[in-house]
């Protein structure tokens, strides 16, 4: 009977694997036989749900009491495959797909672009387990893989939506989500301190925050609909308001946070 309590959060992190790996069957176009759904866009939407399922895991073991280092470890594991590997196949692939060409003269950018954005997620992921989950509780230390692996399957949507792959589009524009991945891998594993998301003793703040993660959840549960206004514009907004300020607040408060660990 004990053991049965981790069953559920388990399934959650499970869930987010299997989403994470599906996800980049969608975007290697793995599913294109079966259906003609948008596969790139599927493949962000798969992502875009692990965003939305990420916390539950966590949630449910404090519910049940069912936290467990194995529990951590999964964690992790999944969350490199939905937030790491994931969005960089699919901008990897919308890349060879959309344009041809200028995949062809700069491959060796797109794979350097690649590796690099896996392997800060991986660093990130295992240096969060194996210090900052400890040292920090108010605070991520970098960006945390979720936002990373959220922002770059978002404006890669949003770029394939808006025709960002044209032929008539501008050759410099075309290098604009390489240079969003290669930033997002970096900041992965910067030593910026970012707030975390929680309860605030401004009541009005706490407000705030809740309302913007309902209609997150709201809009991020129906962006696999092409036909409902700005969500693409929405959720770019959101997340780069929390990243900026949040990152400009670290800097603003670097050394007493620094005196805390």
């Amino acid at each position: 009977m004990q053991k049965s309590r981790f069953i559920l959060p388990n399934a959650f992190t499970s869930m987010n694997f299997l989403l994470g790996v599906f996800a980049i069957c969608w975007a290697t176009g793995l599913f294109s036989n079966f259906t003609t759904l948008d596969p790139y866009r599927m493949s962000a939407y798969f992502v875009v749900l692990c965003v939305l399922l990420d916390k539950l895991d966590g949630f449910a073991a404090r519910l049940v009491n069912a936290s467990s280092e194995f529990g951590a470890q999964f964690d992790s594991l999944a969350d490199l495959i939905a937030f790491g590997l994931a969005p960089a196949f699919l901008l990897l692939f919308s890349y060879l797909h959309f344009a041809k060409e200028w995949s062809s003269k700069n491959l060796v950018l797109l794979l350097v672009v690649f590796s690099v954005y896996v392997l800060t997620a991986a660093i990130r992921l295992a240096k969060y387990n194996a210090v900052d989950s400890e040292l920090l509780s108010d605070y991520f230390s970098g960006l945390p893989s979720t936002f990373a692996g959220a922002i770059n399957v978002v404006f890669l949507s949003y770029f394939i939506h808006k025709g960002g792959f044209n032929e008539d589009i501008s050759t410099g524009l075309l290098f604009l989500p390489v240079f969003i991945m290669l930033l997002t891998g970096i900041l992965m594993v910067s030593p910026l301190f970012l707030p975390k998301i929680q309860v605030r003793k401004n009541k009005l703040f706490n407000a705030f925050q809740f309302v913007m993660i309902f209609l997150t959840y709201i809009l991020g549960f129906m962006f696999i609909s092409p036909t409902v206004p700005f969500i693409h514009e929405f959720l770019i907004a959101l997340m780069l308001g929390y990243v900026i300020i949040g990152f400009g607040h670290g800097l603003y408060r670097r050394e007493s946070i620094l005196k805390k660990q």
